[in-house]
């Protein structure tokens, strides 16, 4: 089975941060689509995307780096069914 970026992303991101961290903020996203230079990914809420947003898009663009997707930008698109529907 081939690996898709998301997961590569979050390899390297498991590295780079605390267990606990990486545990509250990373393992309720999913990979949803690839389309080269975008890669969506669902998340939960949207207090939780503004927090990676926010906290962490430092650390996922230097994660495409390393995995040569210096280009390519990450959407995260709130997939839960909240009430805080902001787009």
């Amino acid at each position: 089975m081939t690996q898709n970026i998301w997961d590569a992303v979050l390899e390297q991101l498991r590295e780079r941060m605390s267990a606990e961290d990486f545990r509250r903020w990373f393992s309720a996203t999913a990979y949803a689509s690839d389309s080269g230079d975008q890669v969506t990914v669902w998340v939960p809420t949207e207090s939780m995307r503004r927090h990676i947003d926010i906290h962490f898009s430092g650390h996922i663009a230097d994660a495409l780096a390393a995995l040569d997707r210096r280009e390519t930008q990450i959407r995260m698109v709130v997939a839960g069914l909240g009430e805080e529907d902001d787009e």
